[in-house]
């Protein structure tokens, strides 16, 4: 139980909503149905999840190989990113958060465009490995079960923030009219965009 913990404390400082993941993960939480809301907040924990998982268990091999090709990843990511910002800044307001949610989005393009745009990012090993180091953390060398508890907790440590997502659509609801959902799209999307357009810089910066 303790490792568990331990994995959900990991995941939930990782998991911040402090980059382009977490400005999409919130968007469309707020303006999109809550479904939709879950399936990427947990796309999103998933990949969490798996580069915990690499950095608490020492995984050097498959370590070095994600970051080898991190320039591809990054700039696929990048890419990706840019059209779904621009997506955001091109929507027409719906008259209400229920419209809104409404749209059409298949459940498995919700989980899997955050799984993705988390797993092109190999740098997040890094962020595990230090935060497992901030906190004191060894993981290496920890059994099958121990593995699997870990694996769980990062997960749900990094879905928890959908929690406060959810909490604060249930608080927005009545607040989300057609000129709050604009100016949501507007800001995730220019948020989405100035991200894709920093990851390509950081690429050629560092050719």
């Amino acid at each position: 139980m303790e490792i568990f913990l331990q994995g959900w404390v990991v995941g939930f400082i990782i998991a911040s909503p402090l980059g382009p993941v977490g400005v999409l993960c919130i968007r469309r939480t707020l303006t999109e149905s809550r479904l939709v809301g879950i399936l990427t907040v947990l796309g999103a924990a998933t990949a969490d999840a798996f580069y915990g998982l690499v950095a608490g268990l020492g995984l050097t091999a498959v370590s070095h190989v994600l970051l080898a090709h991190r320039t591809p990843l990054r700039l696929g990511a990048g890419l990706f990113l840019l059209v779904i910002g621009i997506r955001m800044l091109r929507a027409k307001s719906p008259a209400s958060a229920e419209q809104a949610g409404a749209k059409t989005r298949t459940l498995a393009g919700a989980y899997f465009s955050t799984l993705f745009l988390m797993l092109a990012n190999p740098f997040i090993i890094l962020s595990f490995l230090a935060v497992f180091a901030a906190l004191g953390l060894h993981m290496a060398g920890i059994g099958d079960i121990a593995a699997g508890w870990l694996f769980v907790g990062i997960f749900l440590g990094s879905a928890a923030w959908w929690l406060i997502f959810s909490v604060a659509k249930t608080w927005l609801r009545g607040h989300l009219q057609q000129g709050g959902l604009h100016v949501i799209n507007l800001t995730a999307g220019t948020l989405i965009c100035g991200f894709a357009l920093w990851q390509f810089i950081d690429v050629i910066r560092h050719r």
